[in-house]
């Protein structure tokens, strides 16, 4: 069990001014808790960080160690408010972008307000492993520590990179075993960017665990844009029938027993539409397949969380529907 003599907690606090996850306004964010032990002992039981109460219920940030991860995790939960403890909440994960971690959503989008309403816990973990100092993790922001690209790298040197197992498998087993409160046989996934692309992809491979998928601006074609072939060339290597495994537009044609249609909101002004989202090679791909898509294309809004929260309820209510709730 980590106590306080055993390890030594270090935290790091960082300044983005990337557009991806925040604002021009946005200040000094605090990263994830990277904790180093002096055994191999590390706690998976998940523990509790901070608490704040808001739209009368809480949102709350633990840490656990991820033997998927080799390392510790942090991840937030927002629970609805309760009328009984006997209550159980239908689960929405949210998959961050480039440079976030599990804050900025639980910050920025105003998503609680929505979520309480309607009574759906929300999950937002983090982006990539933290802490396990591999060669080159922190040389640039799409890449690395903050870009894990929700896949499980092949590549040794970056072996520890699983977040595709970690969100699939290991997080909703934490969950069920820790949170009785929470009902993870019913759940919707969706996410922004980097997470949208995640979300898209977690859900065509998995129908059968999650109701509903929703993104903003979502990277929709990464084998054909930078980001994705810079990603996927490092965690994945140079097969590029590997690569279409994690790219939403090739699979679209592999998974496409959608019953639920897929919601997606693009800004018009948003300045990576062109070259590194690709939303219109998913469009093409879900018509000719028949997949229900409904792309909302927003003028006037770029790439940037004041988008996120000017749509968020709309896309929890997409996900409410589906819920049964």
């Amino acid at each position: 069990v980590i106590t306080e003599r055993k390890c030594r907690v270090i935290s790091r606090l960082h300044r983005i001014k990337n557009p991806i996850c925040f604002s021009p306004t946005a200040v000094v964010s605090a990263a994830p808790v990277t904790v180093a032990c002096e055994n191999q002992e590390m706690e998976t039981k998940p523990s509790e960080i901070s608490s704040s109460k808001m739209f009368g219920g809480y949102n709350k940030r633990y840490k656990h160690y991820s033997p998927k991860l080799g390392c510790s995790m942090t991840f937030h939960i927002y629970f609805p408010p309760s009328s009984s403890q006997s209550q159980k909440f239908p689960v929405l994960y949210w998959l961050s972008g480039l440079t976030c971690n599990d804050e900025n959503f639980i910050a920025k989008s105003g998503a609680q307000r929505v979520a309480s309403a309607e009574g759906v816990a929300l999950i937002a973990p983090d982006t990539s492993p933290r802490g396990l100092n591999v060669e080159g993790e922190s040389e640039s922001w799409d890449f690395g520590i903050g870009a894990g690209f929700y896949l499980n790298a092949t590549q040794e040197k970056w072996k520890n990179w699983q977040m595709y197992d970690y969100v699939v498998k290991e997080l909703p087993q934490l969950l069920t075993e820790n949170f009785p409160q929470l009902d993870t046989s019913r759940a919707s996934i969706s996410g922004h960017s980097m997470g949208g692309h995640g979300a898209l992809t977690i859900y065509l491979k998995n129908l059968d665990k999650y109701k509903s998928v929703s993104a903003f601006a979502p990277v929709s074609n990464p084998i054909n844009c930078p980001w994705g072939q810079k990603a996927f060339t490092n965690y994945l290597g140079g097969n590029k029938s590997d690569w279409e495994e994690y790219d939403a537009t090739c699979l679209i044609s592999k998974f496409h027993d959608v019953r639920a249609t897929i919601l997606i909101d693009q800004g018009e002004e948003d300045k990576f539409l062109q070259e590194q989202l690709l939303v219109n090679k998913f469009e093409e791909a879900c018509g000719s397949v028949g997949v229900p898509l409904l792309l909302r294309r927003q003028p006037g809004y770029d790439h940037s969380y004041f988008f996120i929260s000017t749509f968020i309820e709309d896309h929890i209510r997409h996900h409410v529907q589906a819920l049964n709730l």
